[in-house]
């Protein structure tokens, strides 16, 4: 059996915190932590602890993984430094701060590198939101293994910790859209000694002091939160649960399904028990996730001194800085469970708040920057209103295995008042300085409508003008496998907006996010969705077309054709091809569609809504526009960069000249400055980001 978590880490930085920052000069503290010799140099260091190694931009910012972990290092007294976006193809950028004393910590960054570098139509995106200046090909294809293995070249010796969301969602065998294939669990590729999952403040402070005390990398494989393989002649933990091995998940779909379901249903960290898949003669084992951190040590945490920019090396703009720069981050997790989203699986599904004492403190610093024009962009997190909602009996909690609190239907047992939240939103609005504060985060719907407080508070004051929410579809079966609300819910919904912003005197309106090709979703379904647009007059100017992402239930729907819960067969747009009639539907009235909405209508029988009809989605003479449209993407077609799978016709000419193989992305890295190649992530960007970025979209 796993030892009770050590609770105390963060705890006790709280009140080490201000014994530390004492230690440090006024100068120190407004300086970001180091990211070259020269500048470890310049702090009186020698040697590093911790090489903290990401594939973002480095922004000591809140909003920012490798900030918020590199602070809490430092608080505990640890050095460290911050290696960011460096050149993979050796490992000598390894080596800049010298042998660290006491491990490596990988990150690809905030976001799959994958999902990062291209599209739901497998295409390379043209710009990355977490690299200065939006540039591309500042990190590589999966790349926690590329970083991992120049670790291992740079130093022997040295234990390498793997970490953040792509090997979080990679610890276990996993589906990969861009290979079209199952792999197996990151840990046997990238050789790392320990994966750490999930959000690890208290978990790499452990780490850290551990392996300080003398202790081996070995021995912390009793931790909860990490995963790690086990040597070919190494016995696996007998309390472990039992998951098909990866051989079974490889040539049998239904063992996929049945091991997601599994790993599913012990996400719970209060009764989760431990984990084990085999790889042929070798064994990975995944311990329970690590218990939600307290309101103190959040505040604790949000309270260390970031400066709130970016490395002061980069002289081109973070496109996902300037999107969060001037917001405030009041809670994580989500007890949603969407199953297409991440965020429960990565956050864990038990909301975790700060105190509304900590973010008033947060506003206020934030005013005191010169730099800040007296609007908050957003106040929330990744759902802007489950703020200090909780289960109403902990007991219960304790024990439930469900994978939604709010589907199929809300929990009796949820605590859903909107109360603090109202109040915090109140005396955010209030503070001196502060002109306007947003909500930009997603929004639960079902629960928002339970609050006329709420309601009132959010129309009158907190929206710019827009406001983004996510009913996803209208197909009640899709919305079922999705895990989110009816469409009776969203009309409701915009129902009570639209009467608090009448009653406001404000002309306010709703911007809906709806995803294409969702397993579930066929052709008939979203000819559906597109005369319910039609019919309401809502013209969506951007549409998420859905991206297989590892680990997540809506992925093995995707891969299998199987429901893993119920074990139904669900019907799969898996083509290409498929994908991009669905999307067409959605934006019915773009006259660059014409053709593709043309073409699904015909497949699916619906010859009746061609024409002049008031009914009629498209008319039965295509516009010019349309036209020129497909004259210049048959002209442009072969300039399409697309990562390529079996089954599928070969990209243009392009695509070899510019030697992208079908393996992933190596785009030439582009000469820059040695200091201008570190980045990290946040957490929105360009509006063509938030696209593509679950946590940037509304629930």
């Amino acid at each position: 059996m796993l030892p009770p978590q050590d609770r105390l880490p963060i705890l006790q930085l709280a009140g080490q915190t201000g014994a530390v920052l004492e230690r440090l000069t006024s100068d120190e503290q407004a300086k970001p932590l180091p990211i070259s010799r020269a500048e470890m140099k310049d702090r009186g260091w020698d040697q590093v602890d911790i090489v903290f190694v990401t594939g973002d931009a480095y922004v000591d910012h809140p909003s920012f993984a490798a900030a918020i972990l590199s602070r809490v290092l430092e608080a505990a007294g640890f050095r460290v430094g911050i290696l960011t976006q460096p050149d993979w193809q050796s490992c000598q950028p390894w080596k800049t701060f010298g042998r660290p004393r006491l491990f490596f910590a990988i990150s690809a960054g905030n976001m799959d590198s994958m999902i990062n570098h291209y599209t739901a139509n497998r295409k390379v995106r043209n710009d990355d939101a977490y690299s200065p200046g939006g540039r591309i090909g500042m990190r590589p294809d999966r790349a926690t293994l590329a970083y991992c293995q120049r670790a291992r070249e740079a130093f022997k010796g040295v234990p390498v910790i793997a970490g953040g969301v792509e090997a979080s969602l990679r610890r276990l065998a996993h589906y990969d859209y861009w290979s079209d294939k199952v792999r197996r669990s990151i840990l046997l590729d990238c050789k790392a000694d320990l994966l750490a999952y999930g959000m690890g403040e208290e978990l790499i402070l452990q780490i850290a002091r551990r392996l300080d005390a003398g202790e081996t990398v070995r021995d912390l494989r009793d931790m909860r939160g990490v995963a790690y393989a086990m040597g070919a002649s190494e016995t696996p933990p007998t309390d472990a649960l039992a998951l098909p091995s990866y051989e079974d998940v490889l040539k049998d779909k239904r063992s996929f399904a049945n091991a997601t379901k599994m790993i599913h249903n012990e996400t719970n960290p209060y009764n989760a028990r431990r984990l084990v898949q085999w790889h042929d003669r070798q064994a990975v084992v995944a311990n329970p996730p690590t218990l939600p951190i307290s309101e103190k040590s959040m505040d604790t945490v949000y309270e260390l001194p970031y400066t709130r920019k970016p490395h002061p090396s980069y002289k081109e703009s973070i496109p996902a800085f300037e999107m969060i720069k001037d917001s405030v981050t009041i809670m994580r997790g989500c007890f949603g469970g969407c199953t297409f989203c991440s965020i429960t699986t990565h956050q864990g599904r038990i909301i975790q708040s700060r105190s509304k004492e900590s973010v008033k403190s947060e506003v206020r610093e934030m005013v005191d920057d010169k730099d800040f024009k007296g609007v908050i962009s957003d106040i929330g997190g990744p759902t802007a209103n489950m703020y200090q909602m909780r289960c109403l009996k902990p007991e219960v909690e304790a024990v439930c295995r469900r994978q939604s609190c709010v589907h199929p239907t809300i929990c009796k047992l949820l605590g859903t008042d909107h109360g603090p939240l109202v109040e915090l939103m109140q005396d955010v609005r209030e503070t001196p300085g502060v002109k306007k504060a947003l909500v930009a985060s997603g929004i639960r719907m079902d629960l928002a409508r339970r609050s006329p407080e709420y309601m009132r508070e959010l129309t009158q004051h907190h929206v710019g003008g827009h406001l983004k929410v996510a009913p996803e579809h209208t197909d009640p079966q899709v919305l079922d496998k999705m895990r989110k609300p009816s469409g009776d819910d969203f009309e409701a919904f915009a129902d009570i907006f639209n009467k608090e912003s009448k009653r406001a005197k404000k002309k306010q309106y709703l911007i809906p996010y709806y995803i294409a090709s969702h397993p579930g979703s066929d052709l008939d379904s979203m000819i559906d969705l597109a005369l319910y647009l039609k019919r309401t007059g809502y013209r969506p100017d951007q549409v998420q077309d859905f991206i297989p992402a590892p680990f997540d239930v809506a992925t093995a729907m995707y891969y299998t054709g199987i429901d893993p819960f119920t074990g139904k067969e669900v019907h799969i747009a898996r083509h290409l091809r498929d994908r991009k009639l669905q999307r067409a539907l959605m934006q019915f009235f773009k006259p660059e569609n014409y053709f593709q909405v043309r073409k699904a209508l015909e497949k699916s029988g619906r010859q009746d809504l061609i024409g002049s009809g008031c009914d009629c989605l498209i008319a039965e003479r295509p516009p010019r526009e349309a036209i020129a449209a497909r004259r210049r993407e048959s002209r442009l077609h072969q300039g399409d960069y697309v990562h390529q799978i079996k089954g599928e016709k070969k990209a243009g000419k392009k695509r070899q000249s510019r030697n992208l193989p079908g393996t992933g992305y190596r785009p030439a890295r582009r000469s820059t400055d040695q200091e201008t190649t570190q980045q990290q992530p946040a957490k929105k960007s360009t509006k063509k980001t938030k696209a593509k970025k679950g946590r940037a979209r509304p629930k």
